[in-house]
């Protein structure tokens, strides 16, 4: 099953994330298929819309043909 949810990179206490098309065996900072964007927690904006860049096309061509959305990328996608 191929699922797209985060990788985590960055230093100790900075914490960075891709968002990434991974299948769901491999482990969590392992092997991946695409990086499709990026989570950065710590940067400090008003808009949340700065903190999370996913490529949209990308994600809806891999929603369509049958990715799973992880809880938490579908939690930062809604808000």
């Amino acid at each position: 099953m191929v699922k797209i949810r985060l990788q985590r990179c960055g230093c100790r206490n900075k914490p960075k994330y891709r968002v990434v098309v991974a299948n769901s065996r491999s482990p969590r900072d392992g092997k991946f298929i695409e990086v499709i964007g990026f989570y950065n927690p710590l940067e400090k904006t008003d808009q949340k819309s700065k903190k999370l860049k996913i490529d949209l096309v990308k994600f809806n061509l891999w929603t369509k043909n049958g990715a799973q959305v992880t809880d938490r990328i579908a939690c930062l996608l809604a808000s």
